[in-house]
C-alpha cells in the first residue's frame, strides 16, 4: 500500500484513477489517515463510490423479490415488457428474457429511467448473460389493422415462442395474455419491480429504438432520431408539412393528418 504521506494530494488523486474498485475501501482507509484535507476529500469522494455501488447491490437485490417467491415452485422464470405503445410512427417491441438466478446487473431498472448510452451497454450484458432472450417485432400496418393493445399481446407472445428453454411462467407488465398455456403474473409498474422484467424492457427499447434511428436516416426532414416515433411538436409539424412515411400508424395520425 502506498505511503501517502509522500505523495501530493494531487499526485494521490491521478493514482486513484487507476485503482481498481475491489481495492476502494483497502485505500480509503489509508486515506482517512492523512490529516491533509485535501487528501480527506479524495477519501471521502471514494467512501462515496462505495456507498452508491452498495446501494445499487441492495436495490438490484430488491428487485429478485418477485422471482425469489416463485424460485421454490419454478425453474424458468421469464419477464416481459414492451417498447412503443404510444408513439405515432414504427412497430411495437416486446421482450421476453430468462435471467440465471441472482445475476447482478447493476444498473438495471425500468428502461424509461436509464441513460442512452447505458441502456447500450445493459443491453449487450443481458444479451451475453441471460439464460435466453426473445423479441417480438409488430409493424404499423399490422397495428392499424388490430389496435395496439393487440398489437402489443402479439409481439409479447412472439417474444415468449422465441425461448429456449419455454419459461414455466412469465412475469408480465400490466398485460395479461390470452391463449397461452404458460402461467403468468401481472405487475402494475413491473419493469420498476421486477429485475426480469426490466432487462426486458431495456432490449425492447433498444431494439426498437436502433429501428428508428434507421428511419432518421432515411427521412431526415422527421427527426426520428431525437423523438423515436413519439408526438412530438417537431414531430408531428413534419408529418404536416411532409405528409405521413410508410413507418406511421395511420390510426394515430388521422385526426391531424389532412385527407
Amino acid at each position: 500500500m502506498l505511503d501517502t504521506q509522500k505523495m501530493s494530494a494531487k499526485a494521490l488523486k491521478e493514482h486513484m484513477l487507476g485503482v481498481p474498485f475491489e481495492e476502494y475501501s483497502d485505500y480509503v482507509e489509508v486515506l482517512n489517515k492523512d490529516t491533509r484535507k485535501a487528501v480527506l476529500a479524495i477519501s471521502n469522494q471514494y467512501a462515496k463510490k462505495i456507498k452508491a455501488h452498495d446501494d445499487e447491490l441492495n436495490r438490484i437485490h430488491g428487485l429478485w423479490q418477485f422471482e425469489d417467491d416463485l424460485a421454490s415452485d419454478y425453474v424458468w422464470v421469464a419477464g416481459i415488457d414492451e417498447a412503443g405503445r404510444g408513439p405515432l410512427a414504427g412497430p411495437v417491441v416486446a421482450a421476453a428474457v430468462i435471467l440465471p438466478k441472482h445475476i447482478e446487473l447493476l444498473g438495471v431498472n425500468d428502461s424509461k429511467k436509464i441513460p442512452e448510452a447505458k441502456r447500450e451497454y445493459l443491453f449487450d450484458e443481458i444479451k451475453k448473460q441471460a439464460i435466453s432472450v426473445g423479441v417480438g417485432i409488430v409493424d404499423n400496418d399490422v397495428i392499424d389493422d388490430i389496435n395496439i393493445l393487440n398489437a402489443t399481446k402479439l409481439a409479447m407472445k412472439m417474444a415468449v415462442e422465441q425461448l429456449e428453454p419455454q419459461p414455466e411462467i412469465l412475469l408480465i407488465d400490466a398485460v395479461q395474455l390470452a391463449d397461452i398455456s404458460i402461467k403468468q403474473e401481472s405487475i402494475i409498474k413491473g419493469d420498476a419491480k421486477s429485475i426480469s422484467i426490466a432487462a426486458a424492457s431495456i432490449i425492447a427499447k433498444v431494439t426498437r429504438d436502433r429501428m428508428i434511428k434507421e428511419y432518421d436516416e432515411k427521412y431526415p426532414q422527421y427527426g426520428f432520431a431525437s423523438h423515436k416515433g413519439y408526438g412530438t411538436k417537431q414531430h408531428t409539424d413534419a408529418i404536416r408539412a411532409y405528409g405521413p412515411t410508410e413507418f406511421h400508424r395511420k390510426t394515430f395520425i388521422s385526426s391531424f393528418v389532412t385527407k
